[in-house]
């Protein structure tokens, strides 16, 4: 149970909700977006990551997707860029009306690629915001990397070095959300929602990135569809915003037990699992 109803709790039904997409290849990227086109009308963001492992970096991937929804996030990878050299990608950025980004720290390339002068998060958020005044910086909040407190204070370093708004790594508790949201009440959040639908997946987040798991968390397509409900209406509740990862799942089977069913009463979450708490209640 969360604790009594906090002043800061609105009723903005405005929040922004964004799918983050994996661009394995320009043929799977451009079906999951005309997907999302089709299907959700209402999803005109989309955030896609940038993954060493496939050919499409992120700034690509988001060229493409600019021809389905209006607006992009990519994901940037501090440590690929140089910290002594200006930001290189400002001229496509404005070429393919990008103005917003995402800047994580990024794990460490091949050795064979490794770049001496990588820049931290915080020194990349200061390039690109010398480079694109105008554009809006996201940077990572993680968690479980570290303690609550230590979290907290390196997102106000990221706040203070020139980013407008946060997106975190998947919760899978409302209460911890909760917690987080307390501490960062000023700040921009795109709370991260992912389906995990296999104990092996379960292990993976716990062992992988120690996510924690609500005791009566169930790897089904049901619960995970309530708890994206759920975490949609405390982001509404709280003024703050959500993104998707629907990773390896029926993306349009997934979000139309979200995003289309979205209007079920909180209650109703009892009958699947998941326990009948109201944001702040």
């Amino acid at each position: 149970m969360f604790a009594a109803q906090s002043s800061k709790l609105t009723n903005n039904n405005m929040s922004r909700i964004s799918i983050e997409l994996v661009p394995r290849d320009t043929a799977k990227l451009k079906q999951e977006l005309q997907e999302i086109a089709t299907h959700f009308p209402m999803v005109d963001l989309v955030n896609i990551p940038d993954l060493l492992r496939f050919d499409i970096r992120s700034w690509q991937g988001c060229a493409i997707a600019k021809q389905y929804v209006p607006h992009t996030i990519p994901h940037l990878r501090a440590i690929d860029f140089a910290n002594d050299e200006p930001f290189p990608l400002a001229s496509y950025f404005r070429e393919f009306g990008i103005d917003e980004v995402l800047v994580v720290t990024g794990d460490p390339p091949p050795a064979d690629s490794r770049r001496p002068n990588g820049a931290t998060a915080i020194e990349l958020i200061g390039l690109i915001r010398e480079a694109l005044p105008d554009i809006n910086i996201y940077a990572a909040i993680d968690p479980y990397r570290q303690g609550i407190q230590q979290e907290i204070e390196y997102a106000m370093a990221k706040q203070a070095a020139g980013v407008d708004g946060f997106f975190t790594q998947p919760f899978f508790d409302t209460r911890l959300m909760e917690i987080f949201w307390e501490q960062l009440p000023d700040f921009n959040i795109y709370w991260g929602i992912s389906p995990v639908l296999t104990a092996r997946s379960q292990r993976y987040w716990t062992s992988r990135n120690r996510a924690v798991f609500p005791s009566n968390f169930e790897p089904t397509m049901a619960w995970n569809q309530a708890f994206g409900r759920e975490a949609m209406r405390f982001a509404r509740q709280t003024g703050s915003n959500a993104y998707f990862m629907p990773i390896r799942t029926d993306l349009v089977s997934y979000l139309n037990g979200v995003l289309i069913h979205d209007d079920m009463p909180v209650n109703a979450a009892v009958e699947i699992g998941v326990p009948s708490y109201a944001v702040g209640s």
